[in-house]
């Protein structure tokens, strides 16, 4: 039974590997970060508990996410996409809360790329973030700061590491 679980293992590995090589060459940054991950931290008074899977989308040319939060509390969609006229890459993200954003990706190293989003309709005034992601040893840090009211709040830093759970919406 071990060798057959390995067998489907090394399958599954190739698989994957196979999907991320059909990923357009804009967004070979995003490889290490397909699949499930999870990071938990403190907000507020509560712990939380965040999921977020990564995968090919569109044939390679997108990368779609999807996460949740405390078990679909709270949760979003993303796509990335490279856009031809802009020259960079691009995403619009949606949420279960009603608002949205879109943004633009900066690749500042083949581990490290900075986001900036616009926020459309959040009702706790944050009208822009912007997050630092960076690929290291297996899991990745994602720093975030927003703009609310006006004013940057501190960054906030989370490391996902890869999970088994899954992404759940209620």
């Amino acid at each position: 039974m071990g060798r057959l679980a390995g067998l489907i293992g090394g399958f599954l590995l190739c698989l994957q590997s196979a999907w991320a090589a059909n990923i357009a060459d804009e967004l070979k940054v995003f490889e290490p970060y397909l699949g499930t991950w999870q990071a938990s931290f403190s907000m507020g008074e509560g712990q939380v508990n965040d999921v977020s899977r990564w995968e090919r989308a569109l044939n390679g040319t997108a990368i779609r996410t999807l996460h949740s939060i405390n078990d679909g509390a709270y949760g979003g969609e993303s796509l990335l996409f490279w856009d031809n006229k802009k020259q960079r890459i691009v995403f619009y993200y949606f949420t279960t809360a009603g608002f949205y954003t879109s943004g633009r990706i900066e690749v500042k190293s083949k581990h490290e790329f900075v986001a900036y989003e616009s926020v459309e309709g959040n009702q706790d005034g944050i009208t822009e973030v912007k997050s630092t992601s960076r690929f290291k040893n297996g899991a990745f840090t994602v720093s975030t700061q927003y703009l609310k009211n006006g004013q940057w709040t501190k960054p906030e830093q989370r490391i996902y590491r890869p999970s088994t759970k899954s992404v759940k919406f209620k």
